[in-house]
């Protein structure tokens, strides 16, 4: 008997053992990342291209970008942060529902000026609608920055990037500098990059690889 118990038990630990690596594989592959992060690079490297210039300088040039902040950007982290909700992963919510804001609110503001949708929005009213968006950003973000030092270091590094952007855009558009703007550009392109690299790394355990390195956190690593 003592034989058989031993067997049967063995047996039972073996299927609770694949039923956790299981359950473990599944929790990998439904990574709310794997929608948010490329719809977030993608949209940003619309905005980069706007910031440095490549779609022109008309008051028509942002007419290539704002679709995709729409229909890419806000619509991709809506869906990531539905996805991480139901997940119960409460962090990344917070942080795709926070850049779902951003890019449709950027959105509305594009259109809004461009159509006078919220009044006359020429001249100084326009640059001051710009700059109280910009700071407003820029503050909210840089607190989004500091609640994240718990996180693995890359994603600090991501958000301090977007601050750097947001300064420099905030600048830019105050001072009239299309080289403060272009090194806007640039700052929006290095996220991207960040991005980029943190949907190799989803992409990579989705699909049953390793993780990618992803820093230890600044407080408790």
């Amino acid at each position: 008997m003592t034989t058989v118990d031993e067997s049967t038990g063995a047996h039972a630990a073996d299927t609770r053992a694949a039923d956790a690596a299981a359950a473990e594989a599944a929790a990998n592959a439904a990574n709310p990342a794997l929608v948010g992060v490329p719809t977030f690079v993608i949209g940003s490297v619309a905005l980069g291209l706007y910031l440095i210039g490549f779609t022109g300088s008309s008051a028509n040039a942002a007419i290539g970008m704002v679709p995709i902040l729409i229909m890419c950007n806000g619509i991709g982290q809506l869906i990531a942060c539905v996805w991480a909700i139901r997940l119960g992963a409460g962090p990344v919510a917070a942080i795709f529902g926070i850049f779902a804001g951003f890019w449709l609110s950027f959105s509305t503001l594009v259109l809004g000026l461009g159509h006078n949708w919220f009044g006359d929005a020429s001249g100084d009213a326009a640059v001051a609608a710009q700059e109280t968006f910009l700071l407003t950003w820029l503050i909210g973000v840089v607190v989004l920055t500091l609640a994240s030092l718990r996180l693995p270091s890359v994603f600090t590094l991501l958000f301090v990037l977007v601050d750097i952007a947001l300064l420099l855009v905030l600048l830019g558009t105050s001072s009239g500098s299309t080289g403060l703007l272009f090194g806007g550009g640039i700052a929006v392109f290095a996220f991207s990059l960040v991005g980029v690299y943190l949907f190799f790394d989803a992409m990579s355990v989705a699909n049953g690889g390793s993780s990618l390195p992803m820093g230890k956190p600044i407080i408790g690593g």
